[in-house]
């Protein structure tokens, strides 16, 4: 969660949704829409950000990670939220400047515009931080 102020993107709050990999993948995906909605119960955003979905190397993880995301997506809508989509390479560009940016200079750029000590983790919490900057700063510009 992220706070845009004039031109500075402040970091709220972070974290992941974790689920057992022994429930059911119905009840998983509940547990990710009920967590979800309370993250926006609390925080009251105006948009969320998503990543596009990416399967160059493991495409067998592909639906059940784009049922989860469809998840996401449909909390965020049925809230009125502007739901925005960015590819990796246009949120790489928007954090450092480079589209083929590596992983661990998104984390450390990231780290730096949000004034934080450490890298955030875990991963797939980062790389959300990154697509809230990437929203923050672009989503007045309509969608990307």
């Amino acid at each position: 969660m992220v706070e845009k102020n004039g031109n500075r993107v402040r970091h709220l709050s972070h974290g992941c949704i974790e689920t057992s990999p022994r429930q059911a993948h119905a009840q998983r995906l509940l547990q990710i829409y009920q967590h979800i909605k309370a993250v926006i119960a609390q925080w009251g955003p105006a948009s969320g950000a998503v990543e596009t979905l990416y399967f160059a190397k493991n495409v067998k993880s592909a639906m059940p990670v784009a049922e989860a995301r469809g998840v996401l997506c449909m909390a965020m809508a049925e809230a009125g939220l502007s739901v925005y989509e960015y590819s990796p390479a246009t949120i790489k560009l928007a954090i450092t400047g480079v589209a083929r940016a590596e992983k661990t200079q998104v984390q450390e750029m990231t780290r730096l515009i949000l004034g934080l000590e450490k890298t955030p983790s875990p991963n797939h919490a980062a790389d959300a931080l990154g697509a809230a900057i990437c929203c923050a700063n672009t989503a007045l510009l309509g969608p990307a």
